[in-house]
């Protein structure tokens, strides 16, 4: 593979650059990830920063929760107490006037005592749509209050320790000696599993956009010139197989150049100071991404899509005409979405056993074994052991598409049956 390659290489590469999808693709991706990398200052300048007013008539709950809010540092909530009206539906009216001249969001109603909790039943009432967010800051405030009713006649040391949260720091262990992972005998702690988590999720989106997309192109592009007849006029100039690997790799310097400019543009963005200062109160240290999990990605990518480009060129090779084309990928385009979908959904699994035997299966390997790397810490050689695998199956593949794609570039027509294209590839040797 000399100057045929290169030259299908660098044709394909040239080709792509120069096209209009190309440029509007990246350009629109560059926007996208430019909108939310900046996505939680944009939406921090439409919000005004201000602690939410609710209404109480005036009583020694509403006095103490008061209390508890106007203590806290940043105080989220500020109740504001009225005065008793005499009756239940004179003050819901005057409560109600207040929202609407929007003196208040809402307010809190307190109902008969509830006999199991000690406490009386609490109603929040506003015009706004259930905000959970909202409701939980309320429930901490009013969960106060209650503990100080049950715990009167404590010493204050006492009712300090009471209430007092119990503080859980996660840290994750590794039980294996010499695991592929960075987790070793330290671990991993909660901030830095939370990275890694973030990490593996991009990474895998990234594998899977970058296999569908460039391998769907493939077998596109082979497909529109078997249609074209332009195949035939190749053929004299260049072998089948150069043509193959060619426009692989060619495809594979388009797809990792579109990832290096988003992946530049986001790096850009979130390293901005008002991204930086988001990140720190996040609690997310982008320094703590561990190098060997962007190695570990970058393998897993290249394998990947090794493993299924060469499949979408033997399958683009054997179709004659672009309108069958989306029903003959069918089945790759269901395999990577297995894989897929079997690592998103193992995000919160990485142990489970449906998992790790998949992590070893070649066409879910690229997206499992590494998500159960940056989550976990599996044993070097399982690591070994999936690897060895999809790079034996990346092997065997690779030489049968090979001989479909020779044989199947010069057949036009219906689509082979496996009968004929078999026979048809007796006559070549790979």
């Amino acid at each position: 593979m000399n100057n045929g390659f290169l030259t299908v290489m660098g044709f394909t590469v040239r080709n792509k650059f120069r096209s209009k999808s190309f440029i509007v693709t990246s350009v629109i991706l560059a926007l996208l990830v430019i909108v939310g990398s900046n996505l939680p200052y944009i939406i921090s300048k439409f919000q005004s920063g201000e602690a939410s007013e609710i209404g109480m008539v005036a009583g020694d709950v509403a006095a103490r929760l008061d209390q508890f809010y106007g203590s806290q540092e940043k105080a989220e909530v500020i109740v504001r107490q009225f005065p008793d009206q005499g009756s239940a539906a004179a003050n819901e009216a005057a409560m109600k006037e207040r929202i609407s001249s929007g003196e208040i969001k809402g307010y809190l109603e307190l109902g008969e005592m509830d006999t199991a909790s000690g406490f009386p039943k609490v109603a929040y009432k506003s015009k706004a749509t259930m905000d959970f967010g909202f409701t939980n800051k309320l429930q901490s405030g009013l969960q106060y209050v209650k503990n100080e009713d049950a715990a009167k006649g404590l010493p204050p040391a006492t009712l300090q320790k009471l209430m007092a949260p119990v503080v859980i720091d996660n840290v994750q262990i590794s039980t294996t000696d010499g695991g592929a992972g960075s987790v070793g005998k330290n671990g991993k702690s909660a901030e830095e599993v939370v990275i890694a988590t973030g990490m593996v999720y991009i990474l895998v989106i990234v594998l899977f956009m970058g296999v569908m997309i460039t391998g769907q192109l493939i077998a596109t592009e082979i497909t529109a010139e078997k249609s074209s007849r332009v195949m035939e006029v190749l053929i004299t100039s260049v072998s089948p197989l150069k043509q193959m690997f060619g426009k692989i790799v060619g495809m594979l310097i388009v797809g990792l150049s579109q990832i290096l400019l988003i992946a530049g543009v986001a790096v850009i963005n979130l390293t901005l100071p008002h991204n930086i200062d988001t990140l720190k109160d996040l609690n997310i240290d982008l320094g703590a991404i561990d190098p060997l999990l962007i190695v570990f990605a970058v393998i897993f990518y290249l394998l990947g899509y090794f493993l299924y480009s060469t499949l979408y060129a033997a399958v683009g090779s054997i179709v004659s005409r672009t309108e069958d084309l989306g029903q003959a990928v069918m089945p790759l385009t269901l395999f990577s979405l297995a894989g897929f979908y079997l690592a998103i959904f193992g995000l919160t699994t990485p142990n489970a056993t449906y998992v790790v035997i998949s992590s070893f299966i070649p066409f879910f390997s690229p997206f499992l074994m590494f998500m159960r790397i940056g989550l976990t810490d599996p044993a070097w050689w399982e690591v070994a052991l999936s690897l060895a695998i999809l790079c034996g199956t990346i092997f065997g593949l690779g030489w049968l598409s090979a001989k479909i794609y020779r044989t199947g570039v010069l057949m036009y027509g219906k689509r082979p049956t496996m009968k004929e294209l078999r026979k048809a590839m007796k006559a070549y040797k790979v």
